[in-house]
């Protein structure tokens, strides 16, 4: 076995069905917060009030002007709300971009976060922050942005429509997928990033065809926990570097940019990383790992090129410039312009992925 390091990150989890409306008023006690902010998108704002109800008397404030990629002027807005209210600890209720948002006001201002993520990002477990400044996208690493408490209770991602359940949990994958490759790959991880996978691709049918399926919710919430622990880990590569371009610069859907584009980094890196293809293909109880992904990706109805999200084909040559700056020196594969102009037209498309 080769040398490696792996780090555990301070994370408490609560998981379990109903725990968000049991075991929030423990956890904010248990870090002695006295006033709360609670920050939300507006779609989310009767069950984040709904789920303070209990520690209603320490709720000093409600910012509910989170928007997908954290635009700097939301964070902004949320660090001076909680400064304004004088917060001690902020409580995020929803998906990513809520968990990212409560992210940055942790950065400058250092107060504990408990994140009730309400979709699969799994963002909620690593120390990742990003912002969007003038179409550009900054991210960073640092453990005070770390939610102290996740609390994941798979009865909140019941209302959430098939579509969405299937892109969310396809970009909780890319993270498992990714923690195969990425800088800080190590045993450890890998073996949470193949059991993550595992799940997801277990629940992911199961929540698309059955949203009320518990047993699916809690696959779904257990594959993107480990994602997230695989990701915190490991780091990102370029498959999130290529996201990461195109949802800052052409304000891409999260979730559904991720979706369509992973398959091709995918197939691209396979050749080079055998190993890795393998493992990923034996989870997602495939043959191949590319194309068993893909034919997940078209059971679940996921969109089939980039351009059915909004990007025009002009905007590719761009694109390509932007990510030729931020492909990763360790990736498995050497990436030419070439390659990522090919790959890119390729996921525009919604083309059936090539390897060689």
């Amino acid at each position: 076995m080769r040398d490696f390091r792996y780090e555990t990150l301070p994370v408490r989890v609560v998981f379990g069905a109903g725990a968000a409306r049991t075991r929030v008023a423990e956890e904010i006690e248990r870090l002695g917060a006295r006033r709360l902010l609670v920050l939300t998108g507006k779609s989310g704002e009767a069950l984040a009030r709904d789920l303070s109800r209990p520690v209603a008397d320490r709720v000093a404030a409600v910012f509910t002007g989170v928007r997908p990629h954290v635009p700097v002027e939301v964070a902004d807005d949320a660090r001076g709300c909680a400064v304004a209210a004088e917060a001690d600890a902020v409580l995020s209720v929803g998906g990513g971009s809520a968990t990212g948002t409560a992210k940055v006001v942790a950065l400058t201002t250092g107060l504990p976060v408990v994140a009730v993520p309400t979709t699969y990002a799994g963002s909620e477990v690593t120390s990742m922050w990003g912002l969007t400044e003038g179409g550009t996208k900054t991210t960073g690493v640092n453990p005070v942005v770390q939610p102290r408490v996740v609390i994941y209770d798979p009865e909140l991602t019941v209302s959430l429509p098939a579509g969405l359940s299937a892109v969310s949990g396809l970009n909780a994958m890319a993270h498992c997928v990714e923690a195969f490759w990425a800088p800080g790959r190590n045993p450890i991880s890998s073996l949470i990033a193949e059991e993550g996978i595992r799940a997801l691709a277990t629940g992911l049918p199961a929540v698309v065809a059955d949203g009320a399926d518990m047993g699916a919710r809690s696959d779904m919430l257990y594959g993107a926990y480990l994602a997230g622990s695989a990701f915190a880990v490991a780091g990102s590569g370029l498959h999130h570097k290529i996201c990461h371009v195109l949802g800052g610069a052409f304000d891409l859907p999260h979730a559904e940019t991720h979706a369509i584009v992973l398959p091709y980094v995918l197939a691209f890196n396979a050749l080079a990383a055998p190993e890795a293809a393998s493992r990923i293909a034996a989870a997602l109880g495939a043959d191949d790992a590319a194309r068993g992904l893909v034919q997940l990706c078209r059971q679940l109805g996921v969109p089939r090129g980039l351009r059915e999200i909004g990007l025009r084909e002009e905007q590719l040559a761009g694109a390509v410039r932007s990510i030729q700056d931020a492909v990763p020196p360790d990736n498995p594969r050497p990436v030419s312009e070439d390659d990522l102009r090919r790959l890119l037209l390729d996921a525009w498309a919604g083309s059936e992925p090539d390897d060689d």
